[in-house]
């Protein structure tokens, strides 16, 4: 078992990363077996919280109103990472989305990782599911907060001591840390139909938008026409 390590766990605005943003970030910093450094902040998002994410996870716009902005809160989790291990459940899926949002301001983000999802679908085959809800119900963990960052990455520290200490003696590869991996695709250019529905849209509602046809992205131009058209 990892002695030293950092467990996170993020909230977004959606499931796809190069479309969607961090709107929370939850991570301790375990140091000897115990939990030596705590990261929890709120990222301002570009766009509103849908609904259903706010159901979800509790968070709504006035939450994240004074937070500040990904590119500084995303540095100061990079350097509070340092050089440890992440663990994560479904590490795959939250690494992503750190590698976009590093990548955006040009920073690097090469991990190893462990994923506890992927240990237990190996170890506990026979469970009906391996959330990470499910697995703490399993194993009596407590979880003051699901769906809020820093308790499910406390959450996922106290299943993986736990797993290991079940079946680490048994199967050793299973906590092998392993490279994580998450290619970012380059940006595409707006459409021409997204370009003209833009500004059509900020001459009808006579807004003010700062904004470049010959730089901004396909999401980019999706995030600003949802924002106008919910306005």
């Amino acid at each position: 078992m990892l002695k030293s390590y950092v467990a996170f766990d993020i909230e977004t605005t959606g499931l796809n990363p190069q479309e969607n943003e961090i709107i929370e970030i939850g991570a301790l910093k375990v140091r000897d077996g115990k939990v030596a450094d705590r990261f929890i902040e709120f990222i301002h998002p570009t766009v509103s919280i849908a609904p259903a994410i706010t159901a979800l996870t509790g968070i709504t716009d006035e939450m994240v109103s004074g937070a500040r902005s990904r590119c500084q809160v995303v540095s100061d989790f990079l350097d509070f990472c340092e050089n440890d291990v992440l663990i994560g459940h479904n590490v795959s899926f939250d690494y992503s989305f750190m590698k976009c949002s590093a990548a955006a301001d040009g920073l690097p983000f090469e991990k190893m990782g462990i994923d506890t999802l992927k240990i237990a679908q190996k170890a506990l085959s026979g469970l009906e599911s391996k959330s990470l809800g499910s697995l703490c119900e399993y194993y009596h963990i407590e979880n003051k907060s699901a769906h809020r960052a820093y308790h499910d990455a406390l959450a996922t520290a106290k299943l993986y001591q736990t797993l290991a200490h079940y079946f680490e003696e048994k199967d050793p590869k299973l906590f092998k840390p392993v490279q994580l991996t998450y290619r970012v695709k380059k940006p595409q250019p707006a459409t021409p139909k997204q370009i003209a529905f833009l500004n059509n849209l900020i001459r009808k509602k006579r807004v003010k938008r700062d904004w470049d046809s010959d730089t901004i992205t396909r999401s980019e131009a999706s995030r600003m026409i949802d924002e106008l058209l919910k306005g």
